[in-house]
């Protein structure tokens, strides 16, 4: 589900996972893992990736909420 959501909300801000990475200060690689939950995700990770997207961090941690926008 945080996968789905990263995903969803970096394609609605029209990033690609290397520039979010850039935004997050985190490793292009590791925004893939966890976009395809094959890593799992810290608290801090969770918030420097939801303040990169603009959102607030529980976000990624509701079902589908990038619908909801």
């Amino acid at each position: 589900m945080v996968g789905d959501n990263v995903r969803a909300f970096r394609e609605h801000a029209d990033l690609s996972q290397e520039k979010l990475a850039e935004l997050a200060g985190l490793h292009r690689t590791y925004i893939g893992q966890v976009e395809r939950a094959e890593k799992n995700i810290t608290v801090r990770n969770l918030y420097r990736i939801a303040k990169a997207l603009k959102i607030e961090p529980h976000l990624l941690l509701i079902p589908e909420s990038y619908k909801k926008d």
